[in-house]
């Protein structure tokens, strides 16, 4: 499996539309808004290293309100429970803002 994740700058009032398109192609697997230089970033699952083209040059270059993209592979994944522990670093779940 190959994991390319697309860093994608768009066209400021069609940001929610191109986020959309993107999320409706094959191999897409999640679409986010970001703050930033960038405005998406989508997530891309795929079988063979050979099919990074078809969707990159073949499906995200059709994609109105796309200006400029840059497109990293993952050379390793990492479990994903301990990426998501890494999200909550600093927020007391049980924490009570009151007197207690």
């Amino acid at each position: 499996m190959v994991t390319a994740i697309v860093m994608v700058q768009a066209d400021r009032s069609r940001v929610q539309e191109t986020a959309e398109a993107l999320a409706g192609i094959p191999s897409v697997r999640e679409v986010y808004s970001v703050t930033g230089e960038w405005d998406i970033v989508a997530i891309l699952k795929l079988a063979e290293y050979d099919q990074l083209d078809n969707v990159v040059t073949g499906h995200l270059r059709k994609v109105e309100g796309i200006l400029r993209t840059q497109t990293m592979l993952a050379f390793r994944t990492y479990n994903e429970a301990l990426l998501d522990q890494g999200f909550g670093v600093g927020l007391d779940e049980g924490r009570s803002d009151g007197p207690g």
